[in-house]
């Protein structure tokens, strides 16, 4: 049995994304993605939450982000879940989980009123 690591979200782009070239033939984007969810808590009021999500881009995907989306964008995107950690200066580790996206749909632009 093969089981995938797959992630699908749909939500508005937090911050442009940021294109940098590591050497070159290697590029990478990076960008925030926010989700809204809704619901009633015990005593019936409505509560929101927004989530954030760090994505990251490679190669040609990272080129059509740039060129496709910015800051308020709504965007549908698949990609899979990734946790790297590094050390800092002082020896603590850290850690970050990112997804590593493979394909985005823009869905609409955010009007500013």
């Amino acid at each position: 049995m093969n089981i995938r690591n797959q992630v699908q979200l749909i939500g508005f782009v937090g911050n442009t994304p940021e294109l940098k070239q590591l050497n070159a033939d290697k590029v990478l984007a990076r960008f925030s993605v926010a989700t809204n969810d809704s619901y009633k808590d015990a005593q019936g009021n409505w509560v929101n939450n927004t989530d954030w999500h760090q994505i990251v881009a490679w190669g040609s995907s990272a080129k059509r982000v740039e060129k496709a989306l910015l800051k308020g964008a709504e965007v549908a995107l698949t990609g899979k879940l990734s946790t790297r950690g590094w050390q800092d200066a002082d020896g603590k580790t850290h850690y970050a989980t990112e997804v590593v996206l493979d394909d985005f749909t823009l869905l609409g632009v955010k009007k500013n009123k």
